[in-house]
């Protein structure tokens, strides 16, 4: 059973920057799917930044250009780069691997 712990998140203003983690444990494998999503209030959830199965990665219109996702395999770790942050960007943000989430760790940008 894998277990996701996300770290990293507070209270910004607007244009400054957070960097979130994400502790994998339990069965992980350097292949495993990665995302990160992020819920907000009234709305649906969304796919922030996730690597490819070809290797690649991918990202939201909306963060492209400030947001960059990265792993280290051997330490079982995600990360999330967050720069630029706007108000909009305010949701919690949600680790996933391999069809397993995470409790989610709160981001919270002002104007």
């Amino acid at each position: 059973q894998i277990q996701l712990v996300e770290s990293g998140g507070g209270s910004v203003q607007a244009g400054e920057s957070l960097t979130l983690s994400c502790a994998a444990s339990g069965g992980v494998s350097s292949t495993d799917v990665v995302a990160w999503y992020r819920l907000a209030p009234g709305r649906q959830r969304e796919l922030v930044a996730a690597f490819t199965y070809s290797g690649g990665t991918q990202y939201a219109d909306s963060v492209k250009g400030r947001f960059i996702i990265s792993r280290d395999n051997a330490k079982n770790m995600l990360y999330l780069r967050m720069n630029s942050l706007k108000p909009e960007d305010t949701a919690l943000y949600l680790c996933y691997r391999q069809a397993h989430w995470g409790r989610g760790t709160q981001v919270t940008v002002s104007s």
